[in-house]
This record gives C-alpha cells, sequence and structure tokens, in this order.
C-alpha cells in the first residue's frame, strides 16, 4: 500500500541522518529488482528535458514529478539546471522528497563544466578532480549510484588515455569512499572512439569506473563518425548505466538513426540488467512526443 503523501515526508525527514543504499552498488552489478518477464527498467534524462528547462516551462524540482506522469522509474539528473547548488541542502532534501512524493529512484548526476578531468596540465587535472568533489556529495545525499563525467583531454591516443586514466582514477578513489560509481560517457573526440575508451578502462582497472555507453554519441570530430554498434558493444562490458538517445522517429515509430532492436539486442547480451534512460535530443518532435516516442520503443523490447 503506497504511504500517504505526509507519512512519506515525514519518514524521510526523521531518517534524514541515515545513508540511502544506492540502487546500484559501486563495484556491483547493474539492479535486478526488475519487473516480473522484463530484462531493463526505464529511466528519463532530464535533457530531455533542457529546452523546456531553460526556457523556465518546466522547473528542475518539478522533474522528476513529470517523469512519473510519463511512466519512469527513475531519474538522471544534469548538472547544468541545478548547476550553483550542488551544495544547498534545503534543495537536495526536497529533490529526495519529489522522489519519494513520485515514487521514482534518483540514479544518476551527468556533470559538465566542470575541467577536464584529462587535461594536459597535471594541476589543472587535478583543479578538476576536486571540481566534482561537490557533485559526489550530492550523489549520495540524493542516493544516487553514479555521477556521469567526461574524459576530455589532448594530445596523442596514448597521451590521452594516460591523463583520462589518471584523472578518472583519483575521481574514483573518492567515489569509492562515498559508496560511488564514476561513469564515463562517449561524448565527443576520443571518448566517442569505443576502443579508446574501453582502453582507458582498464588502465584504471577500479570497480567503481564504469561507462554510460550511449546510442547516438559517436561524433569523432572534424565531419568523422564511429560506428554506433561497435562502439556500444565495446563499452557495454563496463557499463553501469546506459542512455538510448533519440532524435527523429518514422511514422512507424522507429528511430531513424540507430537501429533500436539491434542496439538493444548488444546490451541484453553483455549481460546487463537495470535501467535504460531515456534521453531524446532531437527537434522533429516535440520534447514530450521525443520522450514518449522513445519509450513506447523500448517497451517493444523490455521482455524480449
Amino acid at each position: 500500500m503506497l504511504q500517504p503523501m505526509s507519512s512519506r515526508r515525514n519518514f524521510l525527514r526523521t531518517a534524514a541522518g541515515i545513508a540511502s543504499l544506492p540502487f546500484l552498488s559501486a563495484c556491483g552489478s547493474p539492479p535486478t529488482a526488475l519487473e516480473s518477464g522484463k530484462w531493463f527498467q526505464l529511466s528519463l534524462a532530464q535533457w530531455s528535458f533542457h529546452r523546456a528547462l531553460f526556457a523556465g516551462e518546466l522547473k528542475h524540482l518539478d522533474f522528476a514529478g513529470r517523469a512519473a506522469d510519463l511512466g519512469f522509474h527513475g531519474v538522471e539528473y544534469v548538472n547544468a539546471f541545478f548547476k550553483n547548488k550542488a551544495e544547498d541542502s534545503k534543495l537536495l532534501a526536497e529533490m529526495k522528497l519529489r522522489c519519494a512524493d513520485a515514487n521514482v529512484q534518483s540514479l544518476l548526476i551527468m556533470c559538465d563544466g566542470e575541467g577536464a578531468l584529462g587535461d594536459a596540465n597535471k594541476r589543472k587535472r587535478g583543479q578538476a578532480v576536486t571540481n566534482h568533489i561537490k557533485w559526489l556529495d550530492a550523489a549520495k545525499e540524493l542516493g544516487c549510484h553514479s555521477i556521469r563525467v567526461n574524459a576530455q583531454s589532448s594530445g596523442n591516443w596514448d597521451e590521452q588515455v594516460s591523463r583520462a586514466a589518471d584523472g578518472l582514477h583519483q575521481l574514483c578513489t573518492l567515489g569509492s569512499e562515498r559508496g560511488l560509481n564514476v561513469i564515463v560517457e562517449n561524448h565527443g573526440g576520443l571518448s566517442s572512439n569505443g576502443k579508446w575508451l574501453a582502453q582507458v578502462m582498464q588502465m584504471v582497472s577500479l570497480d567503481n569506473c564504469g561507462t554510460l555507453p550511449d546510442f547516438g554519441n559517436f561524433n569523432l570530430g572534424d565531419g568523422q563518425s564511429y560506428d554506433r554498434y561497435l562502439g556500444v558493444t565495446e563499452l557495454m562490458p563496463f557499463a553501469k548505466a546506459v542512455s538510448a538517445k533519440s532524435h527523429e522517429f518514422d511514422e512507424l515509430g522507429d528511430e531513424v538513426h540507430s537501429d533500436y532492436r539491434r542496439m538493444l539486442q548488444i546490451v541484453k547480451h553483455s549481460g546487463y540488467r537495470g535501467f535504460i534512460g531515456v534521453e531524446y535530443e532531437g527537434s522533429k518532435h516535440s520534447e514530450v512526443a521525443g520522450i514518449t516516442l522513445t519509450r513506447d520503443l523500448l517497451k517493444r523490447f523490455q521482455c524480449s
């Protein structure tokens, strides 16, 4: 039986001093508490509403409830929408209450704009690590399992592997102290080369360091792209979350850039069981329509 809203809020306030268990533990496997017959659950990436959020049409604190209204059981935050409030305890407490009221789980925070973890300058690399600490603390407070970071670097292939691995190792050590994963998305440049990012993961070699394979972010720059199916295949052995990126749909409800059946076969074959995040980024459909189309496309394969 669902608790009344006031009861859930009172419970959370009473338990505020107790550390909540993350849904996906650092060093652990994706969650296995799935609905009967389904091999993954659906979460919503906050970026799917970026136009509405930036325009003020949707408020950050209303995101969890909106996600629940659309049938999602998990939410993935983007730090841009509470950029200067990572240490705002009142905001974080209210975010937790909103999730409890909506019966959704806070899964991760996508972190951008905090410096290059693979910076060629060792001091700047260390500063980037320091800049991310507040997001680790916010993620722990919210009950997330991970923060998603970027692996920007410079130099040749091997130099970028070494530099990115160094920054990630430092941050993952801090994440481990908090029971959190640090996960890297293919997000442009060499990070969108599945082989390169897999090599970084192998060099870091920490259980709480992983990937967030994104179906669509395989832009290498200079007009070049990496094979998205190969890239997802290479990144899934390290995956602690998955992002189903979408841009445009045809009249049959299929995403025109990614073969979702093929993508999900790759994900399932890897042994991944947990949340798959809807991240609509297109302009051909409204944000609600794009989110709904992506959700419904994923649902076709939840039991297959």
